[in-house]
């Protein structure tokens, strides 16, 4: 059951901004749950004979982070409507111990009717924005 109440929200209210780490170990698990073996999401070698600056994280592990903020927000994964996003940029994720982060914010940009508000969500990695026109539409209490 969500836990954020329609009445309680407005256009222009802010969620609070989430900082998720990434590391090549959490890409190995995801691989493994997600079935995604590319050596993209592992070897620097084969990432960069492909054009990449590095190994990079999965884009459904990305766009997974960034969802997070809003089921964390909302408290019920069930009220997510809808929830889409653009891939703009890698997340590149270094082989050492620190990896990286995904900085992930939303503001609320509109409200619908049956207690449905519209978020946009923002996420951004070593200063890039790696999702574009991410927005999900969540149905509160």
């Amino acid at each position: 059951m969500t836990t954020v109440r329609y009445a309680d929200v407005e256009v222009g209210t802010e969620l609070p901004e989430q900082t998720y780490p990434v590391r090549r170990a959490d890409l190995v698990r995801y691989a493994g749950a997600s079935g995604d073996f590319n050596p993209i999401h592992w070897s620097d070698r084969v990432a960069r004979e492909v054009g990449l600056p590095g190994v990079i994280a999965h884009g459904m592990f990305t766009m997974a982070q960034a969802g997070r903020l809003i089921t964390d927000w909302v408290g019920d994964p069930g009220a997510v409507v809808e929830y889409g996003v653009r891939f703009s940029a890698p997340v590149v994720v270094p082989d050492d111990e620190q990896g990286t982060e995904i900085v992930v914010g939303g503001t609320v940009t509109k409200k619908l009717d049956d207690n449905q508000v519209v978020v946009a969500i923002t996420a951004r990695s070593a200063g890039t924005r790696v999702l574009a026109r991410s927005t999900a539409v969540v149905r509160l209490a």
